[in-house]
């Protein structure tokens, strides 16, 4: 189906000689097939390149730099120093051997989409500047809550991240509740505390709760902490819960909050950057159950969605909520207003001019459908668990330390020294043959693996785990 186009005119190609700046035809579709090659070359090929390369900043900046260019230079020269140099030396979240932090397991469905999006220069600030790429914002937001389990009612916002996406949804939180006490504890990502501070939040306006031996919020302390913040003529205004910590994957018990919340009037806000999409699974859902209850919930699609980065999800499952926090109207704005049923997204952000990250979530669900979608995210719970196996089949060399949930577990050699697991990890690193990181767990060094690309073998795990074992940087 094709809709009517008004004002669409015949491109006369004889018209186009060459672009604002002087590229031609020929020349941009030589460099665009170039382009399309490399990066097809380089997705085929991922395991074959270090899992992370970090340079000298005095090399780099002496190979990358150099006098400002007044005259045009070679663009195959410098679109081959980008694929050298400087794109090699990062972290490849999408290598199937990058365990560390949490992985950015791209698919090249995302990839095309983000293509076709910067290639149209599109823009999702306003229904009149940008319907199209605002209804498949709409769409994507409506798919992502779907397949988590969120309300029918649940609107959203895409931004750039984790990061922002869960200042939006605190600053909607306190636009409709009013200033007040944010609840959490040091396993919450440390990025949330400071977009409190960022928001004028003192020292005490953010309540640390204390942890159970599993590292979930406890239920008493939570209750005790209002208890003593109500007494103190302070108000209450929000739990801020973690489903799926980056540290272990533990998350908090997400019905007890919402029953604490619900009894006591407060935002229940769930921090799923990492393992939120886990709840598009059985066991992922059965984990975090409570999620749907959530006033707000944050995804990071360029985690566990399969998506290039950047692009982080503020999900509110109170129709209005986010526009009635960032909405306005100037009079220069009046052309581009929403009409009935549409969205002006610029309003549902502090983000006016906003670039469109759903093309690429929409193209990527679209083109692969949500069973493989669950599929991808079930191995990487289920490699998680064969890493916890695989350890325990060495009880001699490694103990358990959290064990595997929802792709994520941790570990320890037995009677390491405190500094032994990040050396290990960096001479791993160093390698270029995986990249794991290390952590520390109620003040004991651990090492971690998170394991949710489905592109990772077991015998990529086994020999990550094995080159740690014995303390060498080869494989």
């Amino acid at each position: 189906m094709t809709l009517d186009r008004p004002g669409a005119h015949v491109a006369d190609p004889s018209a186009y000689e060459a672009d604002t700046l002087g590229m031609s035809v020929e020349e941009m579709r030589r460099l665009g097939h170039k382009i399309v090659d490399l990066v097809i070359e380089r997705h085929i090929a991922r395991n074959a390149e270090p899992a992370i390369l970090t340079g000298v900043p005095a090399d780099l900046m002496a190979v990358l730099g150099g006098p400002l260019p007044e005259d045009p230079m070679d663009p195959d020269a410098s679109i081959d120093l980008l694929t050298e140099v400087a794109l090699t030396h990062q972290q490849h979240g999408d290598h199937p051997r990058y365990f560390a932090r949490v992985p950015g397991p791209s698919s090249f469905a995302g990839i095309l989409g983000e293509w076709l999006g910067t290639g149209f220069n599109t823009i999702s600030s306003s229904w009149g500047g940008g319907s199209g790429p605002a209804t498949i914002e709409m769409v994507s937001i409506r798919w992502l809550s779907q397949m988590i389990g969120l309300p029918e009612q649940t609107e959203g916002v895409l931004v750039s991240g984790g990061s922002i996406a869960n200042l939006t949804a605190f600053s909607v939180a306190r636009s409709e509740l009013g200033p007040g006490v944010a609840y959490l504890t040091d396993q919450t990502h440390s990025s949330l505390p400071r977009d409190l501070r960022e928001m004028g939040c003192g020292t005490s306006d953010i309540h640390y709760v204390a942890v159970d031996e599993a590292l979930r919020m406890s239920m008493p302390a939570l209750r005790a902490a209002i208890a003593k913040d109500r007494a103190a003529g302070r108000k209450p205004l929000m739990v801020v819960a973690t489903a799926g910590s980056t540290n272990t994957g533990a998350a908090d018990p997400l019905n007890a909050i919402a029953d604490i919340c619900q009894k006591e009037g407060l935002w229940m806000h769930v921090d799923g950057a990492y393992g939120g999409p886990s709840a598009v699974t059985a066991q992922g859902r059965a984990y975090l159950q409570g999620l749907e209850r959530a006033d707000s919930v944050v995804l990071d699609p360029h985690k566990w969605f399969f998506q290039p980065y950047d692009v982080g999800a503020c999900l509110v499952t109170r129709p209005g909520a986010l526009e009635r926090c960032f909405a306005m109207s100037p009079e220069y704005l009046k052309d581009v207003q929403a009409t009935t049923g549409a969205v002006n997204f610029g309003n549902r952000s502090l983000e006016l001019t906003r670039r469109s990250r759903a093309i690429k979530l929409w193209l990527s669900i679209r083109t692969y459908g949500a069973k493989r979608f669950r599929a991808a995210v079930q191995r990487g719970i289920d490699n998680a668990e064969y890493a916890e196996a695989y350890l325990r089949s060495k009880p001699d060399v490694w103990e358990i330390v959290s064990p595997a949930q929802i792709g994520c577990v941790c570990f320890s050699l037995k009677d390491a020294e405190h500094n032994t697991h990040g050396e290990r990890a960096k001479a791993v690193a160093d390698s270029g043959f995986a990249c794991v990181s290390s952590t520390s767990l109620h003040g004991r060094s651990v090492l971690r693996l998170c394991t949710i690309n489905p592109l990772t073998t077991r015998s990529d795990i086994e020999r990550t785990l094995d080159m740690l074992a014995e303390g060498i940087g080869a494989p």
